[in-house]
């Protein structure tokens, strides 16, 4: 019978390995389902509704073909539509049936070109204004989109996951046709959990099996039991006559001295398996003492070498059905106990009925951070005005402007410091779906500590546009950074007359000047902290330095000098934060004016190379006038508050100086 279990065991085992391979080969399906985008009318652009990549649950894989350059990018879907406003595109979306839908849109009439981005509309750049108008506009460098991607012939965009509201762009560089061999693709499920178990089984059944037959071949052996022969027949003889023999040999056989003693055949010692007499070495006589070591042990018989073969198939069989299993990746076992997702308390947050999107996500702030300092480092090292101002607007770019004219002019002018980029530690972005976007940001330097942190806004003016920083500036060791919104939900801007903070945002710079001015004699002096009147303070120290330099030249009886802060037009930005306050950025200039005060004297600027370089000349008869240029960032708070204004960050820059005529 353990032949017979041994055979049914091998037949089980081979049927469940067996099984166990052809669902991982042969009844295994395909591992992906796929659908072509068939475009009919070509377009430099296709849009691809995100619908579209979600027909199909899974990691959404797109493959691109084409002739050159492949771009291809993804972003909100209403931000891409108002991109492409102005251009020939094909939309696709998804029918109600599941398939795709391709429409041809046209670029409006010329005379029809508005753009409605929201509240607001903006009217399309024309020929004159945009260059790219004729040639197509290239989506390339974008800081509209979330994410980009190029490569050449062919772009595979891999694991994408896009949420709702988001599209995907594909073109070339916006002149040419886009590739119209676009092929979406979505993970099947190809996991067998029975196959790892069949071929498990398989194998313990194998060794089940050869277990049972080894057992079968010893107990059979065994039930035939030793088997030793017996001195064969003897042959038949004729009584002795003892009387014939000598009489040595008949008084042996007589007394019975003569045994005859069996001799044991080869057959006896190959069926003997163990035999228990002790080992007498050769050079032993029988009967003599053997050494103690060797005394009482037995001797073995050499092994069966049929025996050998049959033990030796085992090590490879069972080698092959554990390489068999092993081999199998997770999808071939149940995932049993799978860990699940502990969740953890966040703060909560509560968005606002009707809550805009963000202009921009934390990423795509980061991103776009980093190519604003890295555009900015090589235009300063080259003094590239036009350059800076593909990515400066407002106040700074007025700063950089007088910075390039003046390292022009004198050899030994410092270059302006890199924005740092690798700690960005606060994005506060709009929420908006209109246009102009603006964004606020605080960086630090992770490696050198003697880098301040940088407080900047930047503004989006219009979808064809990149971010620009308007309002820059040094953030002070000692301010405290007020709470705001997480990056994912924004803010708000406050208008310039809001009645909902201490101070409106348009009237802050105005109150600030008049504390510089005035001092303590300011009705705005008490809303101020102590940050901001050291500020002040020092602005007042600089120009009391002015002054007492006139009377250490003997000039002061001949000239007078005056002082002028006031802000500027350009408006202030304000940002809410959590406790209802506002972050408010605001420029002001302070004028330094310097006149004779005789009709035969002169100014002369003497050893002054900043005045020499900015206005062309060494000295002045009607006097000259030196403006600084203030940018800085308040704390606000709320209406009802009694916190006072915290200073958080300031910059001063020269920005002129012109001869009065």
């Amino acid at each position: 019978m353990r032949f017979v279990w041994a055979v049914v065991a091998f037949v089980l085992a081979a049927a469940l390995i067996g099984a166990g391979i052809a669902q991982r080969t042969i009844f295994m399906g395909p591992d992906s389902v796929q659908e072509k985008v068939q475009i009919e009318e070509p377009a430099p652009f296709i849009l691809l509704d995100g619908d579209v990549l979600r027909a199909h649950p899974g990691a959404q894989t797109l493959l691109i073909s084409g002739n050159g350059d492949i771009f291809s990018a993804y972003g909100r879907t209403a931000d891409m539509e108002a991109w492409l406003a102005d251009s020939d595109y094909n939309q696709v979306t998804v029918d109600d049936d599941g398939s795709f839908q391709v429409e041809h849109i046209a670029a409006p009439a010329a005379e029809d070109d508005a753009v409605d981005s929201g509240d607001a509309a903006t009217e399309e750049p024309t020929a004159e204004d945009d260059p790219a108008a004729d040639s197509g506009r290239n989506p390339v460098g974008s800081d509209l989109w979330l994410n980009s991607f190029s490569d050449t012939d062919s772009l595979s965009l891999d694991n994408l996951r896009l949420p709702e509201g988001v599209s995907v762009l594909v073109a070339y560089d916006g002149t040419e046709n886009a590739p119209d061999d676009i092929v979406a693709s979505w993970p099947l499920d190809t996991s067998t959990p029975a196959a790892g178990p069949l071929m498990a089984g398989g194998g313990v059944l194998l060794l089940v099996g050869l277990i049972l037959y080894v057992l079968g071949i010893r107990h059979q052996r065994r039930g035939r039991g030793p088997r030793r022969k017996g001195p064969g027949p003897l042959p038949v003889t004729e009584p002795i006559d003892l009387a014939s023999l000598p009489a040595g040999e008949r008084a042996a056989i007589e007394s019975g001295a003569t045994q005859a003693k069996p001799q044991a055949t080869e057959d006896d010692v190959q069926d003997a398996e163990i035999v228990d007499e002790p080992a007498v070495p050769a050079d032993e006589k029988p009967g003599e003492k053997t050494d103690e070591k060797t005394e009482g042990k037995s001797t073995m018989k050499a092994a069966d070498p049929a025996r050998r073969r049959r033990r030796l198939l085992v090590v490879p069989i069972l080698g092959l059905t554990a390489v068999l299993a092993a081999g199998c990746s997770s999808d071939s076992w149940p995932q049993l106990g799978a860990p699940e997702a502990t969740p953890s308390p966040t703060p909560t947050v509560i968005a606002p009925e009707n809550q805009k999107p963000p202009a921009v996500t934390e990423g795509q702030a980061e991103r776009i951070l980093g190519e604003i300092s890295t555009t900015l480092v090589e235009a300063d090292t080259n003094r590239d005005l036009d350059l800076a101002k593909t990515r400066l607007d407002g106040p700074a770019l007025t700063a950089r402007t007088t910075d390039y004219a003046l390292r022009t002019a004198i050899a030994d002018s410092p270059v302006p410091a890199a924005i740092p980029t690798d700690d960005v530690e606060v994005v506060l972005p709009e929420a908006t779906d209109r246009w102009p976007r603006t964004t606020l940001l605080l960086s630090k330097s992770a490696d050198d500590e003697t880098v301040p942190p940088v407080l900047l806004t930047m503004t989006q003016q219009d979808p064809w546009s990149n971010y620009k920083v308007t309002n820059i500036a040094e953030m002070s060791a000692d301010a405290v950074f007020p709470d705001v919104a997480a990056a994912w939900l924004g803010t708000a801007l406050v208008p310039d007359d809001s009645a909902f903070l201490s101070i409106a945002p348009g009237e802050l710079a105005a109150a600030f000047a008049d504390v510089v001015d005035t001092g303590e004699k300011s009705a705005s002096n008490g809303l101020f902290d102590d940050l901001s009147q050291k500020l002040a303070t020092s602005i007042r120290d600089s120009r009391q330095t002015v002054v007492q330099n006139l009377i250490d030249n003997g000039a002061a009886e001949t000239s007078e000098v005056s002082f002028d802060m006031a802000p500027t037009d350009t408006p202030a930005v304000s940002m809410t934060t959590l406790d209802s306050g506002a972050i408010v950025g605001i420029t002001l200039t302070d004028a330094e004016t310097v006149k004779p005060t005789s009709a035969d004297a002169v100014i002369r600027f003497g050893d002054n190379a900043k005045a020499n370089a900015l206005t062309g000349v060494s000295e002045s008869a009607k006097g000259v006038v030196t403006t600084y240029e203030f940018q800085l960032f308040f704390s606000v708070p709320a209406q009802g508050s009694t916190e006072q204004i915290k200073l958080l960050a300031s910059r001063q820059d020269l920005v002129s100086v012109e001869v009065i005529k």
